[in-house]
């Protein structure tokens, strides 16, 4: 079963005009995790959990992966206290730095796949 997670819909626009407006961290990653190519695990871009957007999240592995860009510098409290309310309903987070997204994607993939590897065994028993 399903845990189902509530969001505020007023941020539904916003959410949908971060997806027509990608970064090109955002469009780089996404082409390794749409259309279920990340071990299979189905990912969401823009997804809105609680009252926040997320950059990608996977629901079966309750895993929401964000790039942090030279904007997060300074709002970085503001991603502490964001990451810890998300963490409130279960939401585990991987977190990449814009530039590693651009230079080193190869490592990105590796670690998120690793990161599927370690954890989707303990998930799945916690259902």
């Amino acid at each position: 079963m399903r845990k189902i997670i509530p969001y505020n819909p007023k941020l539904k626009q916003l959410a949908k005009n971060l997806r027509n407006h990608s970064t090109l961290s955002e469009v780089l990653l996404w082409e390794h995790l749409k259309s279920k190519r990340m071990e299979g695990y189905d990912f969401h871009r823009q997804k809105l959990i609680g009252n926040y957007i997320v950059d990608f999240f996977c629901e079966e592995l309750m895993l929401a992966i964000e790039i942090d860009g030279v904007s997060h510098d300074e709002k970085y409290y503001c991603d502490i206290e964001r990451q810890k309310d998300l963490e409130k309903f279960g939401v585990r987070f991987l977190r990449f730095q814009d530039i590693e997204v651009k230079r080193n994607m190869e490592g990105v993939v590796e670690a998120i796949k690793r990161w599927t590897e370690e954890h989707s065994d303990s998930f799945r028993e916690n259902v």
